[in-house]
């Protein structure tokens, strides 16, 4: 078996990031209909960050969470668009 390049590892994390990222906004969705402890607005949008940014879209959208407060309304698309941007100058420069 062949040893996972850089590009596997990466693929496998952004994978991994973007499942975990979209159970946290279901879960924190849960938590808010059952009037339980809540998870950080600061947690969901730096999961989003640390490359989470497409799991924090689709439980926005599935869950219907968060919709409403601009800075994950705004922010989650501006910091795929970052994403993408990063992505995209690295491939072009290597």
């Amino acid at each position: 078996m062949a040893p996972l390049n850089l590009l596997h590892i990466v693929l496998i994390y952004l994978a991994v990031i973007n499942v975990v990222t979209f159970f946290m906004y279901g879960i924190d969705k849960w938590k808010a209909k059952k009037s339980k402890w809540r998870i950080r607005e600061t947690s969901l949008l730096g999961l989003a960050v640390l490359g989470g940014s497409v799991g924090a879209w689709l439980g926005m959208k599935v869950w219907h969470h968060k919709t409403q407060h601009k800075k994950f309304r705004y922010g989650v698309p501006a910091i795929i668009i970052i994403q993408l941007a990063i992505i995209v100058y690295y491939l072009y420069e290597h």
